[in-house]
Parts: structure tokens; C-alpha cells; sequence
């Protein structure tokens, strides 16, 4: 069993401060569900342990197996077994799919796999994923649609096989079935070595892949947490009960892709 610790973490973007305190603990063997209003910091949490330049921890740690996350570089917290599922994966033209996919099997492999292993653990995995086969030879997410970019990440997890998988808002862009995929891929790998935290606002996600720990997150810390019934709760009433609490919730802003650099340029992908 290994464990992610989370402690006293506070993020800045620029000068404002969007994490406010974060305290967490992760273990595997254990699927965490973050749910909270737009634009209070979720997928803020996500991106500062995975280590955006973005997001500037000003105090706090995180801890993987008592070695200091915070002091990796971003490749090396994800050969450490950390692997962020974006919201909005980034379109990289001239490189194929397979080709960035072996790579990054590699990254985290003593041995670089064989030509012959990965394709046949490609393929296998493309078909659990009902995925199209040609997804594989076009440059990475070009030309992707929405439900096809959310697929590919999971593609991606599956691969690498990480101990912690952080998914932001997974879900979204996906119909009905390609939900039910993905749900099943992720129950696929649920085991002792494996952990999940997944940020989503939708309870059909949580009925497909069942957490076991549902924190609130509101105005940059978790004011609740608890088991299932959260997730029931906040489907029905949504999050005007945790007013009558005391606890006053950030007015929603609008939520803006992650911007990555490629080829020495940035780029950023609009909301569809």
C-alpha cells in the first residue's frame, strides 16, 4: 500500500490564492471523489500535484511514500506514479498517438518495451476502449473529437499504469455509452496498487465508479467530507445547504483550459 499526503497545501495563480489549505490523505486501494462549485479550485488541486508551472505552491507539502513531490520535476513525479487525465488534452501536431504512447511507456520501464508487446498491449487496450484502431497513427488529439481526446486519457492511463490517477472532470463531453467505457476501464484497474481521486460535478460518473472517500471543496479547502451519500446530496440539493453551514462559497468564474507548451509555442484550446 502506498499513500499520497497532502498537507496545509496553499496555491497561488499570480497573486491571487486558490488552494487554501488543502489537507488530504490517499491511499491506494481507495477512489476519491472532489466535488465542489466552478472556480474553486478542483482542478487547481489536481494540476499542483502534478506540477504546472501554473500553480505556485507558497506553503504546504505533498508527500508520495515520504519522498518530497513538490521538489520532483513533472516527468519525475510521473515515473514516481502519478498521472494527471486532463480536461482539455492538448492537440500535438507531428506526433503520432503510438509513437508518444511508447514513449512514455518507456519513460517509466527499465527496459524499453519490445515493438511486438506494445502493439498487442495497444491494441487489446484500444479495443476494450472501443476506440478506432486509425486513432493510433494520427498525431496526438489532432482532429479528435471531445468523447475520443477523454478516451485517449484513459488509453493513456491504462498503459502506464500509474499508482495515482488524478482525472479532471473525465466525464464530460462523453455520451451515455462512451461514459459507461470509460467507467468500466477505470473499475478495471481498482486494486491495492492503484488509486483514484476524480473531479467531476455529475453523480452518473460516481454511480459507475464508486468512491469510497467524497470531499466538498469550497473557496479553496475542503469543508466536508464523507462517504456516497454527499454525492446523493449535492445531485439533489446542490451546494446551497453548505450556506446554512456558515461557509460562504466563491462566486463562480469561468473555468479555462489548461495551456501546455509544444514546439516552443503556446496554445489553448476553447471550452466546446
Amino acid at each position: 500500500m502506498s499513500t499520497l499526503v497532502i498537507k496545509d497545501l496553499h496555491v497561488n495563480v499570480g497573486e491571487k490564492e486558490i488552494l487554501k489549505g488543502i489537507c488530504l490523505e490517499i491511499k491506494t486501494g481507495e477512489i476519491h471523489a472532489i466535488m465542489g462549485p466552478n472556480g474553486n479550485g478542483k482542478s487547481t488541486l489536481l494540476s499542483a500535484i502534478m506540477g504546472h508551472p501554473k500553480y505556485n505552491v507558497t506553503s504546504g507539502s505533498i508527500l508520495l511514500e515520504n519522498q518530497d513531490v513538490l521538489s520532483m520535476s513533472v516527468d519525475e513525479r510521473a515515473r514516481a506514479g502519478l498521472f494527471l487525465g486532463m480536461q482539455y488534452p492538448q492537440e500535438i501536431p507531428g506526433v503520432t498517438n503510438s509513437d508518444f504512447l511508447k514513449a512514455a511507456m518507456n519513460a517509466r520501464l527499465e527496459k524499453p518495451i519490445s515493438l511486438f508487446k506494445f502493439i498487442r498491449t495497444l491494441d487489446k487496450n484500444i479495443e476494450e476502449l472501443n476506440m478506432n484502431e486509425n486513432l493510433a497513427h494520427r498525431y496526438l488529439n489532432e482532429g479528435f473529437s471531445g468523447g475520443e481526446k477523454k478516451r485517449n486519457e484513459i488509453l493513456q492511463m491504462k498503459l502506464l499504469k500509474p499508482q495515482f490517477a488524478l482525472l479532471d472532470e473525465i466525464d464530460s463531453g462523453l455520451d451515455v455509452d462512451a461514459l459507461r467505457v470509460v467507467s468500466d476501464a477505470i473499475n478495471s484497474m481498482r486494486s491495492d496498487d492503484f488509486a483514484c481521486v476524480m473531479v467531476s460535478h455529475y453523480e452518473r460518473l460516481f454511480e459507475l465508479v464508486k468512491p469510497t472517500h467524497v470531499h466538498v471543496l469550497v473557496n479553496g479547502q475542503i469543508v466536508m467530507s464523507g462517504g456516497y451519500e454527499l454525492v446523493e446530496k449535492i445531485d439533489q440539493e446542490g451546494y446551497e445547504w453548505i450556506k446554512e453551514l456558515g461557509i460562504e462559497m466563491k462566486e463562480e468564474e469561468e473555468k479555462k483550459p489548461i495551456i501546455l507548451e509544444s514546439c516552443g509555442k503556446k496554445e489553448s484550446f476553447k471550452n466546446e
